[in-house]
């Protein structure tokens, strides 16, 4: 694990944080604009200092004010990618990436140049400098750069925040990639919640620079209580698996826990893992299954709890299998026509189902 806490004060902020989170896969600090993000991210990499704070990464104390220890930003084993790529403007990719690995000492190089390049996808760029770069690729420059420092913990602050919406589409499917093949744990900060729905496996939700719910991604999006749960683009995540395809018709079907579901053809082949995404908004709910409806993904399950999401609409959360839900916004007349309560026995009907990774 991850463990920490840290307690900050400025002119018109404040931050006290306490958290723990993996230190395996992508754990995404998600939250509006000023809410503490970035402030957090630089106390974890130690640019930030806190009169009262504890840092532990798997074990190792990098911070305990306590007992006087605070291990300096030089000496911590990570990496750390900004939202603007920060590259040497006067070296080539080659350069920029060769400064970073010969910086790390060759008996803790875990990442080597061949892989960094590979996995960002750099080759043609090698020898290009920063101006002849689009903004997505001094961006991957910079990830592999930060990569080639073999870091024991990956810091990512918004790398996407300034990138328009081609960049970010170029940039995605490596981020996607890089998710599936370290084994390093990911801190990225993001207010966007479709970068996390793509990245994401574990969620640090911070307010007002506190943390005001934290937990699996998928867990935290359909859970009552979260305020994932009561934004406007609310929405189950699910980890699901390219069962087959049906040509004749351009579909792909994917299983997971609760059942299958039904989408556009895509590329990928049999066995491989995807994320999918459901919209909250574009589920509907019924008591019997229908057979005359054009909606092709009907799930069964068993209305778990029904909450208020405006004076007009409710959430519905619906268990489908042990600890897999999916979230229904519906209005309260068809809540009550429907004498919709917890423990009832219902048919999920999904009208549009994303894959997003």
């Amino acid at each position: 694990m991850i463990q920490g806490s840290f307690e900050l004060a400025r002119e018109a902020f404040a931050l006290r944080a306490k958290f723990a989170m993996p230190a395996r896969g992508v754990t995404a600090l998600f939250g509006p604009s000023g809410s503490g993000k970035t402030t957090l991210l630089r106390c974890l990499a130690g640019f930030e200092r806190s009169p009262v704070g504890f840092l532990s990464v798997a074990g190792e104390v990098w911070q305990d004010e306590a007992r006087r220890v605070f291990v300096p930003v030089h000496k911590r084993p990570l990496g750390y990618v900004f939202q603007d790529a920060r590259l040497f403007p006067h070296l080539c990719v080659r350069d920029n990436l060769r400064f970073a690995w010969r910086r790390t000492p060759a008996a803790k190089r875990a990442v080597d140049m061949d892989q960094a390049i590979a996995w960002l996808g750099l080759e043609p760029l090698l020898d290009r400098r920063e101006q002849q770069l689009s903004g997505g690729q001094k961006q991957r420059v910079a990830i592999a750069r930060a990569l080639l420092a073999s870091p024991r913990l990956l810091l990512m602050d918004e790398p996407l925040a300034a990138l328009d919406a081609a960049a970010k589409g170029e940039i995605m499917p490596y981020l996607e990639a890089l998710h599936r093949q370290l084994s390093i744990p990911v801190v990225y900060v993001s207010h966007s919640l479709e970068e996390v729905s793509r990245l994401a496996d574990h969620l640090l939700l911070i307010a007002e620079g506190s943390v005001a719910a934290s937990g699996p991604l998928q867990e935290l999006a359909t859970r009552p209580d979260s305020p994932l749960a009561h934004l406007e683009d609310a929405a189950t995540v699910i980890d699901a698996v390219v069962a087959e395809h049906d040509n004749a018709f351009q579909l792909t079907h994917v299983d997971f826990a609760g059942g299958r579901l039904i989408l556009s053809r895509n590329a990928l082949p049999v066995g491989a893992a995807v994320r999918v995404r459901i919209l909250a908004r574009d589920v509907s709910l019924a008591l019997s299954r229908s057979t005359d409806t054009s909606i092709l993904n009907i799930l069964e399950g068993t209305i778990e709890t029904l909450s208020a999401y405006s004076p007009a609409q409710l959430h519905v959360h619906i268990g489908v299998a042990p600890g897999r839900r999916i979230l229904a916004r519906i209005t309260r007349k068809s809540a009550s026509l429907l004498a919709l309560h917890a423990g009832q026995r219902v048919f999920v009907q999904v009208k549009s189902v994303a894959l997003v990774a």
